[in-house]
């Protein structure tokens, strides 16, 4: 099955940038979403951005809190999931989650990794 483990987090001031990047193995059907996830203190878990990683690719979708700020990517081994976070704001503050084999940024994605904090001040 797949394993999914992130790195990247950290604490950052506002209008600062972090990049986190997602780990991949196991993975055998690439006809699905990969995405980010993060769960605020107190709050539930929210999708942040997902990408088709099937035949034709690049659908990509956003949260509106996050358009214009964060980038999702794909290295090109489709080993490591990207994020990219610019302009960081303190209601970014949360567990950040990477997941595999979903839809869109429904929650019903089959894997998940363990997260990493970000923490925006």
């Amino acid at each position: 099955h797949v394993q999914l483990v992130e790195s990247g987090g950290g604490s950052v001031q506002a209008g600062g940038s972090l990049r986190l990047s997602c780990a991949i193995s196991g993975r055998s059907n690439e006809n699905y979403f990969l995405a980010w996830f993060r769960q605020p203190p107190g709050k539930e878990r929210e999708g942040v951005a997902a990408m088709y990683t099937g035949f034709g690719g690049g659908n990509i979708y956003y949260d509106d809190s996050v358009k214009g700020r964060f980038t999702i990517s794909q290295d090109n081994s489709k080993n490591t999931l990207f994020l990219q976070m610019n302009v960081l704001r303190p209601e970014d503050t949360a567990m950040y989650y990477c997941a595999a084999d979903g839809w869109w940024l429904l929650p019903e994605y089959s894997g998940w990794g363990q997260g990493t904090q970000v923490t925006v001040s």
